[in-house]
C-alpha cells in the first residue's frame, strides 16, 4: 500500500527512465502525482453508432477490431498501424502513427472502445490516433470526461491516467488537513473525494466541485499564513519613532517639488504607525511616477533621526542602484549617509569599499540607511539597531517570499527579538482592490493614486499602419533634435522563446541603426546581458551617450531617465495592459510632453479595442481593473511572480471565496493560534509554503 509520501521510485509500474521525466514536472512522490491536476477535459461521454458520424465530430465508438495492418510510411518511414472498427451500423478506419504499443496490443475480434475526432480522406471516414481500451474495462481513457494533463516529452496524459488509476486503488489513506466541520459547513467534498473528482469526474459538475474544494484550500492556506504573520506583528513590540516636526518640515522643504495630497496622506498614515509600540505592517501601493520613494524616504529620515537603521530591499541590482542614487540626492542636505550593498556593489561614505569593511560598519550601526538586494538577507549581515525594513516592488516577490521577509523583520535582522522592525512594502503595480485582500491580507494599505501636479499626461496612440509608424519615427527624430531621448521596447514574454526573441531584438536594433535612424546613437538592452553590462548600457543612456535605447521587457521597472520623452512598444498586443502601463511610466518623468506609441503586430479589431483603454486613461488603478477583467489574475501577475498555484490564481477575483477563507482562518486561529490541535493542517500549511516558494 502507498501513502502520500511514498516516492515514485518505490512504485513498480514506474520505470527508472520515467522518473527523470517526472522530475522535469517536479513530480517526485505520490502526493505530487495526485496534485498534478488536469488542465482540461475531453468530453467523450456520448457513444455514437458509426453510421451517424460526421467529420470534425469528437465522439466515442464501441465495436470489434478487424483487418489489423502494421508497417511504415513510404516517405517518412513512420510506424503505421491501421485497423477497421465495426459495429452494427457500419465500419470506420482507425489509424495510429508512431505508436508501437498499438500494434502489440490490438488483436482481431477484440471488443474495444475508442475516443477521438472523426475526419474524412479520399477513402471515407477515418479516426487518427484515437485513444482506445477494451470495452469491458471501466472507462479511463475513453467514453467519459477524459482528463488531459500538462505533459512533457515522453509522458502523455494516457500515462498519468493509468498511473493515477493504480494509485487510487492502492492508496491506503487520504489525510485531510481541513477539519471536517469546515467542510460540512461549506458543503465541500473530502480530500479523497475531491482528488478523485478532479482526475476522474463523472460529469463537469463533479470537476467543478473538486476545483472549488482546492481553491478553498489554497486561499485558506494563504489567509492562515497572512493572519499568522499579522498576529506576530500585533503582539510584537516595535520601536516607537517620533520626530521633531521642525526637522521633518525642514527635510521636506528641501524637495524640489510639493508633495501631492496622496503622498501627504500616505506619509501621515506611516508616521502614525511609526509612533506606535506595535510595529508597522503596511503596503504602499502607488501608480507609476506617484512618488513612493519620497514617502519611503520620509519614513527612513524619521528612523535615522532616532539614531536607528533602515534597510531598503529591491528585487534587482538595477533597482537597488536606482534607489541608492535617488535617495542620495534626497538626503544630500542632511547628515545621513546612504549606503549601497548588493552582490556587485558596496558603497559606503561615497566610495567603494570591501565587503568586510561594509559588514563591520553596518553591524556597528554607522550607516543609517542601507539600500540593497537579497544580499542584505544573508546570514553574515548583522545590523546594530534596525528599526525599519522597506521592501520595494512587491509584485516581484511571491506570497511565500513576502511572508518570509516579514518573518525576517519579526525575528529582526539585528537578531534582537525584543524589538521588531517596522515593515513597509511598496509596489508600482497598481493592484485592484479585489486582489489586495488575497495577496496582502496581512498588511494595512496606503494608496498613491495621484500624480505630481507638474507632470503632463502622457499622450498615448496606437500606430497600426505603416504611415502611422513613419510619422512616429519622424516625431522621434524631432524630439531627439530637441535634446530628448526615446525607448523602443520589444516583447520578451516566455523564457522558452528568450533566445529567439533576443535575436529578433538584435536584428531590429541593427535595422533601426542602419535604415531608420542611421544618424542616431542606439543602445541595446536585453535580459541575457550580465548585470554589469546592463548597468553600463543604462548608465550610458542616462548620460545621453545613446539617443535611443532598444530593449526587451527588462525596462519595465528600474530605469529613471527624466530626459526620455518617447516610448515605442512593438507587438504591444503581447503585453497585458498593466505591463504596458508600466512601460509607459518610463517616460513623462519630467516637465517635457511625453508620448507612448503602441505598434500592434496585427491589426485585429479586438486587439485595438483592448489597447484603446490606454489611449483613454493614464490611471493605473483603472487600467489594472480592466486588465484583470480581460486576462484574469493569472496573467495579471504571472503565476511565477505571484507564487500562487493555478487554482488559487483562477479564484483571486472571487471575493466571496476569499472572505469565507479568511473568516474560517480567523476562527481556527482564534481557538488554536499555533495549530497545535490541528497537526495535519499545520503540516499541510508548511508544505504549501514550500510549494509556492520561488527562489
Amino acid at each position: 500500500m502507498f501513502t502520500f509520501d511514498t516516492p515514485l521510485a518505490n512504485i513498480p509500474s514506474i520505470k527508472k527512465l520515467t522518473l527523470g521525466k517526472l522530475q522535469r514536472l517536479e513530480i517526485f512522490s505520490v502526493r505530487d502525482m495526485l496534485y498534478h491536476f488536469p488542465h482540461r477535459y475531453e468530453d467523450y461521454t456520448e457513444i455514437h453508432p458509426i453510421d451517424s458520424l460526421i467529420p470534425d465530430e469528437k465522439c466515442t465508438l464501441v465495436g470489434t477490431v478487424t483487418d489489423i495492418k502494421a508497417g511504415r510510411t513510404w516517405k517518412k518511414k513512420m510506424l503505421l498501424t491501421e485497423a477497421t472498427l465495426v459495429d452494427e451500423s457500419g465500419q470506420i478506419r482507425l489509424i495510429w502513427f508512431n505508436q508501437r504499443f498499438v500494434a502489440q496490443t490490438l488483436k482481431s475480434d477484440m471488443q474495444i472502445r475508442v475516443s477521438g475526432k472523426v475526419s474524412r480522406d479520399r477513402d471515407g471516414l477515418i479516426m487518427q490516433n484515437p485513444a482506445f481500451e477494451r470495452s469491458e474495462r471501466d472507462a479511463t481513457h475513453t467514453g467519459r470526461l477524459v482528463p488531459v494533463y500538462p505533459e512533457t516529452s515522453g509522458l502523455t496524459s494516457r500515462f498519468f491516467r493509468w498511473q493515477l488509476t493504480g494509485i487510487f486503488q492502492k492508496l491506503a489513506q487520504f489525510p485531510d488537513p481541513v477539519p471536517e466541520e469546515i467542510l460540512d459547513r461549506l458543503h465541500l467534498p473530502s480530500l479523497k473525494q475531491a482528488l478523485f473528482y478532479i482526475h476522474f469526474p463523472k460529469s463537469e459538475k463533479f470537476a467543478l466541485l473538486a476545483r472549488k474544494r482546492f481553491a478553498f484550500d489554497e486561499m485558506f492556506f494563504v489567509q492562515l499564513k497572512a493572519l499568522q504573520v499579522k498576529a506576530l506583528f500585533e503582539t510584537a513590540r516595535g520601536n516607537p519613532l517620533t520626530c521633531d516636526e521642525t526637522a521633518l518640515k525642514k527635510f521636506i522643504a528641501t524637495f524640489p517639488f510639493t508633495l501631492t495630497n496622496a503622498q501627504k496622506k500616505a506619509s501621515t498614515e506611516i508616521l502614525a504607525d511609526l509612533k506606535k509600540t506595535r510595529p508597522m505592517n503596511r503596503l504602499l501601493n502607488g501608480d507609476v511616477g506617484s512618488g513612493k520613494t519620497i514617502v519611503a524616504a520620509i519614513a527612513a529620515f524619521v528612523a535615522a533621526e532616532n539614531g536607528l537603521q533602515t534597510a531598503i530591499l529591491a528585487p534587482t541590482e538595477v533597482l537597488a542602484r536606482q534607489h541608492f542614487e535617488s535617495l542620495s540626492k534626497i538626503f544630500r542636505e542632511t547628515q545621513h549617509d546612504i549606503t549601497l550593498f548588493t552582490g556587485s556593489y558596496r558603497i559606503f561614505g561615497g566610495t567603494t569599499v570591501t565587503r568586510p569593511t561594509l559588514l563591520k560598519a553596518i553591524s556597528a550601526g554607522i550607516p543609517k540607511i542601507i539600500v540593497g538586494t537579497h544580499a542584505l538577507l544573508q546570514n553574515d549581515v548583522a545590523f546594530d539597531n534596525l528599526a525599519l525594513i522597506v521592501v520595494d516592488e512587491q509584485h516581484r516577490f511571491g506570497v511565500s517570499q513576502r511572508a518570509r521577509l516579514q518573518e525576517l523583520s519579526y525575528t529582526s535582522l539585528d537578531e534582537s527579538k525584543e524589538i521588531v522592525p517596522h515593515f513597509l512594502s511598496m509596489t508600482a503595480t497598481p493592484i485592484p482592490r479585489t486582489l489586495t485582500l488575497a495577496f496582502f491580507g496581512n498588511l494595512d494599505l496606503s494608496l498613491l493614486d495621484e500624480l505630481p501636479k507638474d507632470r503632463k499626461p502622457i499622450i498615448t496612440r496606437i500606430a497600426a499602419s505603416n504611415s502611422e509608424r513613419e510619422k512616429t519615427y519622424a516625431l522621434v527624430r524631432s524630439e531627439i533634435a530637441k535634446g530628448r531621448q526615446a525607448f523602443i521596447i520589444f516583447p520578451l514574454v516566455e523564457e522558452s522563446l528568450a533566445l529567439k526573441e533576443i535575436k529578433a531584438a538584435v536584428a531590429e536594433h541593427k535595422r533601426l541603426e542602419e535604415e531608420v535612424f542611421p544618424h542616431l546613437k542606439i543602445g541595446l538592452l536585453h535580459g541575457r546581458l550580465k548585470a554589469k553590462e546592463k548597468e553600463e548600457v543604462m548608465r550610458d543612456f542616462q548620460e545621453k551617450k545613446y539617443d535611443i535605447l532598444v530593449a526587451t521587457a527588462v525596462v519595465e521597472v528600474g530605469i529613471n531617465v527624466p530626459n526620455a520623452s518617447i516610448i515605442i512598444i512593438e507587438e504591444a498586443e503581447r503585453f497585458g495592459l498593466a505591463q504596458l502601463h508600466q512601460f509607459r511610466g518610463r517616460v513623462g518623468r519630467a516637465e517635457h510632453q511625453s508620448y507612448c506609441f503602441l505598434f500592434p503586430h496585427q491589426e485585429a479589431q479586438s486587439i485595438n479595442e483592448r489597447l484603446k483603454i490606454l489611449e483613454k486613461t493614464t490611471n493605473g488603478f483603472t487600467i489594472a481593473e480592466a486588465d484583470l477583467g480581460i486576462r484574469g489574475p493569472g496573467a495579471f501577475f504571472g503565476t511565477r511572480q505571484s507564487g500562487m498555484p493555478d487554482i488559487a490564481m483562477e479564484n483571486l477575483t472571487n471575493m466571496k471565496l476569499i472572505q469565507i477563507a479568511r473568516e474560517e482562518a480567523k476562527l481556527i486561529l482564534s481557538e488554536d493560534a499555533l495549530l497545535v490541535d490541528h497537526p495535519l493542517l499545520k503540516d499541510a500549511l508548511q508544505k504549501f509554503e514550500e510549494q509556492i516558494h520561488l527562489e
